[in-house]
């Protein structure tokens, strides 16, 4: 049995961090797939310009896709954790900022593009040998569950409304948490929720045997610990 729990949501519903400590407690490898559609789109900005910004469709797949494979753009393993690398540069902190945020969701539209990152996640996973042994991998993104490895055994699907989701994220950013600044930001998560649930391609939506888990009011530590009883009742040993 392939050893992998995938794990999705919209944006800022905690998939990262719970997938991160998730994997620590594990003691298995954690790949956050959107970091390589990140890495792809700062490589896009920095070396095909900004003239598509705001467009459906900042640049044609093929050039992003040369570029990736030229570069290259590619996940590194570092320990227990797949590192996004532009060139062989670490670009980790550089594809978290806005100017990516703004068009991560357009380039992660394109079916090729799709197609592309896809591939390379499940080849980094079946470069750990994951299986019967006692290691394992936990995926997080938006389409892990439905599309990437539709076979894994556990798949979660976290939410909280938008305005928790806002809260969070400006807490992550070090910005005040008032009313109207945490409004402007839940407006902001609720259209990229509708744009990445009507997308043609792999939509944003649970899959149907997947665990729903409303983090609204719970903690990190609670989310983490909710799935890692998941886990180990899944896979023991």
């Amino acid at each position: 049995m392939i050893r992998v729990i995938a794990i999705d949501g919209p944006a800022a519903s905690g998939k990262s961090s719970t997938a991160g400590l998730v994997a620590e407690r594990l003691g298995w490898a954690h790949l956050d797939s959107g970091a390589l559609y990140r890495a792809l789109t700062l490589a896009a900005l920095d070396n095909l310009g900004e003239r598509g910004a705001g467009s459906g469709e900042p640049w044609p797949a093929q050039r992003i896709i040369g570029l990736a494979d030229e570069l290259p753009v590619r996940l590194v393993r570092v320990g227990q954790v797949f590192r996004p690398e532009v060139a062989g540069v670490d670009v980790e902190q550089a594809i978290r900022g806005d100017r990516v945020t703004k068009l991560v969701s357009a380039v992660a539209a394109i079916p090729d593009i799709r197609t592309w990152v896809n591939t390379r996640q499940r080849q980094a996973v079946e470069g750990l040998g994951v299986g019967g042994g006692g290691g394992g991998v936990v995926v997080d993104g938006r389409d892990i569950g439905t599309v990437v490895f539709p076979e894994a055994p556990l798949k979660i699907f976290l939410t909280a409304t938008p305005d928790e989701r806002a809260r969070r994220r400006l807490s992550q950013r070090g910005e005040a948490v008032d009313g109207d600044v945490v409004r402007r930001e839940s407006q902001a998560l609720a259209a990229r929720d509708a744009a990445d649930s009507k997308r043609r391609i792999a939509p944003l939506k649970p899959a149907s045997d997947a665990v729903l888990l409303d983090t609204t009011a719970l903690t990190l530590a609670q989310q983490v610990t909710r799935v890692v009883e998941l886990a180990r009742g899944l896979f023991p040993g």
